[in-house]
């Protein structure tokens, strides 16, 4: 098993993080988008806010790489119209590259 931990921020605007979290409650995710991620080797996602800060942690088969995971996501319509429309709520952190969401968090410290 692999282990990420990602961060992206959301527009801040109450109604628009409302309506993103209510995307994610339980049993509201696209059940084709989350089979995909199942697909493409991802065991578990957790995803955590605080204010329009979000953090993920994604657990992955030891096979998983990011790059798999893009070009399995580029064959993929629904994926594509999943991560059109949650653009709406999602803005980039400030260091992000063009077009980058989620980002790749390193770890500073461990116990």
């Amino acid at each position: 098993m692999q282990r990420f931990c990602l961060a992206l921020d959301l527009v801040d605007h109450p109604e628009l993080i409302q309506e993103y979290e209510q995307y994610h409650a339980p049993g509201s995710a696209w059940p084709e988008v989350t089979q995909h991620d199942i697909d493409a080797g991802v065991t578990n996602i957790e995803i955590f806010r605080t204010g329009n800060r979000m953090f993920m942690i994604l657990e992955t088969d030891d096979a998983f790489t990011f790059e798999k995971k893009a070009a399995f996501d580029a064959t993929n319509p629904k994926i594509a119209a999943w991560e059109e429309l949650m653009w709406k709520f999602q803005q980039p952190l400030p260091w992000a590259k063009l077009g980058q969401k989620w980002i790749l968090m390193d770890r500073i410290f461990k116990s």
